[in-house]
Order: C-alpha cells, then structure tokens, then sequence
C-alpha cells in the first residue's frame, strides 16, 4: 500500500470515491481524476502542501500501474488493491454491495441468529449470515466468493472471537453500518418546529414497515443507534434492557409496539396530524 495512504480505511476511501464517482459506473475519468488525487491528498496530509505538480505526480504513479487499457479511466477496485490492506478491502466490498443504510436491517438479520439473545452468533454460523446479508440487497454470491468473504471476516474477527464465537459489537463495526442516522440530528439546539420536523424523519426511518409503529428489530434499531451517541460499544444484552426501558416508558397501550404519538410523548415532541 502507497505510504501516502497509511491511514486511509474502506469507509475513507469509498466516501472519498463515491464524491467523484456520481454515476456509481464503478470508474473516474478526465478531470475528475485530478480532482480525486488532490482531494485524498488533502484529506489525509492536511498540513502538507498540495501542489498540482504533486498532484500530476501522483496521478501519473497509480494510472502507469492500474490504467492497464490505457483508457484514462481508474476502476475502483484497481485503486482500492493498491492503497487498501486485505482485510479493508474485503469491507469495502460490503460497503458497495450490501450496505446497511438501517439498523432495522441489521437488527433482523442478527436475531434471526441470536435466538438466546445472548448477544453473539456462532462463527460456524457466519456464512449463513453473511449469505443473508447479501440477499437482503438481492445480491447472489457464489459459494465460492462466500467462502472467500467469510474467511477474510474469520482473519478480521480472529483476536476478537470468544470460544468461537462473534459478538454484536464486532460485527457492527466489521460490516460497516452507515453512519448513526441519529447523529444529524440536534434535537436540543433548535427550535420546536425543527424538532417537529426532524422526529417526522426519524420516526419514519425506523420504522420501516410503515405500520406507524415500531416494533421487533424496529425498536432494536432505534435504541441501537440512540445509546450508540453515547456508548459505541453497547452490547446485546444492554440493548435488550434498554429495550424494555423505553417499552415500559412509551407503550402506553401495552401492545409490545411504539406507536408514533406513544413515542413523541416520550421525547417529548408533539408529531404532525394526518
């Protein structure tokens, strides 16, 4: 890997890629390349000055030794086998491929292998659960490719896996969930039509269903993401405490669901009518 790019990971690299490649063809061009090698030179040596000469140089280092069809173009995965350790390119191609823009999506898959809700899956269950990833985003994967994804996930998780097993917060992190949804929001630093508005986007993000209620992985989502503001690493049996915190607070009607206005009385928010 360029030394230029030691701390560049596949989160970094597919948010700096994705900027450029708007059309998601999979490859930049033109003048989109110059712009592309300033802007990671910028993001990762801010200090540093970045001159278009070293720009060029740059440029001309990676296309003479990935622009193998001479066509001006730079895929992503030539560029991501080159700057990328293993184990970030094996994320990144989750990244791309199957990603997780809700936790809801996350949630569901990971009970349906947690059934003690002890807060880890077995490793010999991975695969499966991997395979079920890929479905969730209607992706068909080779046996083949699945074996090598779970091998790389193996290599990745080793020093964290327990008595063979993987836990709820590794598993976040390895496959990269998109950012806390929660995190744009700044409920108490604005006024009380924005807070309006944004637990409209809110509650309607989790609940996925369209039910007008959280319920299930819905909740789980929800409370992922809320505790996750201010402990990353919350585990799978807090999840479930949490969990039967907030429904012990907010089902008022004691349906094992979050109706909108259950949860708006909670928060403190009054929703919008119809």
């Amino acid at each position: 890997m360029d030394s230029a790019f030691d701390n560049l990971d596949a989160a970094g690299f597919l948010e700096i890629w994705q900027h450029f490649d708007a059309d998601d063809n999979g490859y930049i061009e033109g003048n989109e390349l110059d712009d592309f090698f300033r802007h990671m030179m910028k993001r990762l040596g801010p200090e540093e000055n970045v001159t278009d000469e070293r720009v060029q140089k740059l440029k001309q280092r990676f296309m003479s030794a990935y622009d193998v069809t001479a066509d001006g173009k730079l895929q992503i995965q030539e560029l991501a086998n080159m700057i990328l350790p293993e184990d970030e390119n094996f994320l990144l191609v989750f990244r791309r491929e199957a990603p997780l823009d809700n936790s809801v999506d996350f949630m569901k898959i990971w009970r349906k292998y947690d059934v003690d809700c002890s807060g880890y899956i077995s490793a010999l269950e991975l695969k499966a659960f991997l395979k079920d990833l890929f479905q969730k985003h209607l992706k068909e994967v080779s046996s083949d490719k699945l074996d090598e994804y779970t091998d790389a996930m193996n290599i990745i998780l080793f020093d964290n896996l327990t008595a063979g097993e993987i836990c709820i917060s590794s598993s976040i992190r390895i496959l990269a969930l998109q950012e806390n949804f929660l995190l744009q929001f700044q409920m108490d630093a604005c006024s009380k039509e924005e807070r309006k508005k944004d637990f409209e986007k809110i509650f309607d993000h989790y609940d996925v269903s369209k039910t007008g209620a959280l319920e299930g992985p819905e909740v789980d989502g929800f409370v992922k993401d809320m505790m996750g503001l201010v402990r990353p690493n919350l585990t799978s049996p807090e999840l479930d405490k949490l969990k039967g915190i907030l429904l012990r607070h907010c089902d008022v009607n004691k349906d094992g669901k979050i109706q909108k206005n259950e949860l708006s009385l909670c928060l403190g928010v009054k929703p919008k009518l119809g």
